[in-house]
């Protein structure tokens, strides 16, 4: 995880204002670096830029800290990495990622000496055999291009300044505070959508793939996490201090994920489970003397349930489920900082939304040492686990169902489809910028490259059949389980967490009380000024 700021401006530089190099030093304490140069135009010496390259980095792999930005100084070629190679021409990558890509961007680019279109069309392969979360900025000094952009889901924020014609501005984050313009650097997701016809449900081969394919792209995520660092306190700190924590709701998507890592970490590592709940007073004005306005939240209950699961299902390991309790003079207070964050998204359910991640990732709470006494805590992981996308991906959202009772099996594939081509645009930029001001990277197992694909295959009638109604009746987890992402469902069920496999659909702002705190007539569309 890095920070990105990159200008490119005619005549004099521009760099990053004293509130937006704040913001991307909390996405990377371990360095910041910069590297200031003159660009000459292809074929016009005369004609002169600034450009100005800047990077924070938050070190994740490797056995030493990468500083960026990358440059080579034979070339004069410059790389600034924000993200996570997980693999590289189908490969995985172990070691600095960064260092891998540049090589290969270098090697890309010295094919210019044939041609600048042969090294634009190399340097283009390179980036479309790298899978994963990523935004970058490369300039080739070879051949006088510059490229700059998101992997093709956008899982890490790349925002665009509102600038002049002869200036360029990219940054990771910003200081909206001057009211100056910022957009997302929108993707361009190409996908294969075709959906094969099927006249069944999800079947158990179909839930063993599943497991196959969900585990593989977890492993990429969770193991080899911050060796850099771990290695400068000893193997006893980095074994028994969690370095995966999980963004826990209690949900399906979350304690999935939870317990699929149980089996792919060592059993001396812990997991931390982050569980928020917000004070609302909208609805805590009239609590009782003994009641707590936290352990109301609808996502506390589930989170306790699920968690009391885990640990029955897979014994041995230590999950500390740490209760992020926000008063909500606490919300108020730190209402500025995540409106900045969110920019340049604007409205109610946006706020709802960071609000939730943005204290959830801080990992700061309560862990109970028994029934009666809890102490404080503070997360040692840098790495946080999402359960986004697989709403998008298995019709997890009510809509979904809407969108089939009205048209059928069509209007569902045209939903999701709408859902998944929208979701780097709707919510993970935004999500990246709020998350990753705690120093901490936020990655997405059902967002990988490979699982996308696979899901993508699926008949939609494999991943939500709500063509067969629930039966509670019946002993068969494909008839007993919910529709709406009953694929996920039967793969908790046989991992054994039947309590989890039957969670019904919660939005975090619902389930953590962040939605409307004032007044209950606001709008989640209502744009905030």
């Amino acid at each position: 995880m890095c920070g990105i700021f990159f200008s490119l401006c005619r005549g004099h530089s521009v760099s990053p204002d004293a509130g937006t190099a704040r913001l991307l030093q909390d996405r990377g304490p371990d360095s910041f670096g910069t590297r200031q140069i003159a660009v000459h135009a292809h074929n016009n010496n005369d004609l002169s830029y600034q450009a100005t390259f800047v990077s924070t980095v938050l070190s994740l792999r490797g056995t030493t800290i990468t500083k960026q930005p990358l440059i080579d100084e034979a070339s004069g070629s410059v790389l600034c990495w924000n993200g996570e190679a997980w693999k590289f021409a189908g490969q995985p990558v172990s070691g600095s990622d960064s260092q891998l890509v540049f090589q290969n961007l270098l090697e890309a680019s010295a094919k210019g000496s044939t041609g600048r279109d042969l090294a634009q069309r190399q340097v283009v392969n390179v980036l479309s055999s790298t899978g994963g979360p990523y935004a970058f900025v490369f300039y080739d000094a070879r051949n006088r291009y510059i490229y700059y952009g998101r992997d093709c889901l956008g899982r890490r924020s790349l925002l665009k300044k509102d600038a002049s014609n002869d200036e360029l501005v990219l940054s990771s984050v910003c200081d909206n505070s001057t009211g100056e313009g910022w957009t997302e650097n929108v993707p361009f997701p190409q996908m294969n959508v075709r959906l094969p016809p099927s006249d069944h449900g999800p079947t158990l081969p179909v839930v063993n793939q599943l497991k196959e394919s969900l585990s593989s792209s977890l492993a990429l995520r969770v193991q080899h996490v911050r060796e850099a660092n771990n290695l400068a306190y000893g193997e006893y700190h980095s074994m028994h201090e969690a370095r995966v924590a999980i963004l826990f709701s209690g949900g399906l998507d979350c304690t999935l994920l939870a317990r699929l890592a149980h089996e792919l970490m060592p059993l001396g590592q812990s997991i931390d489970l982050l569980n928020v709940a917000f004070e609302n007073p909208r609805i805590h004005s009239k609590l009782g003397p003994d009641e707590s306005p936290y352990e109301l939240c609808p996502d506390r209950i589930t989170g306790r349930t699920s968690y009391a699961e885990l640990t029955q299902v897979c014994p041995g390991r230590t999950w500390r489920f740490v209760e992020v309790n926000v008063p909500y003079s606490q919300t108020l207070a730190h209402r500025h900082e995540v409106m900045t964050l969110m920019h340049p998204h604007n409205t109610e359910m946006d706020l709802s939304i960071s609000y939730a991640l943005y204290f959830a990732s801080r990992g700061s709470g309560l862990v109970r040492e028994s029934q009666h006494t809890a102490a404080p805590y503070v997360t040692s992981a840098h790495v946080l686990l999402s359960g986004l996308g697989a709403d998008e991906l298995f019709g997890g959202y009510g809509r979904h169902a809407v969108a089939f009772a009205r048209e059928g099996y069509i209007g569902l594939v045209a939903e999701l489809n709408l859902d998944f081509d929208r979701i780097g645009k709707r919510n993970l930029g935004r999500d990246d910028r709020v998350i990753s001001d705690s120093g901490k990277e936020v990655r997405f197992p059902f967002l990988d490259e490979a699982f996308i694909a696979f899901v993508l295959c699926l008949p939609v009638t494999s991943k939500c059949d709500f063509a067969t109604p629930q039966d509670q009746t019946s002993d068969d987890p494909a008839k007993l389980l919910e529709p709406g992402k009953r694929l996920l469902r039967m793969l908790a069920w046989h991992l054994g967490m039947k309590g989890v496999a039957a969670e019904k659909k919660r939005a975090i702002q619902f389930g953590s009380r962040t939605a409307k705190m004032e007044t209950g007539k606001t709008k989640g569309t209502h744009v905030l000024t």
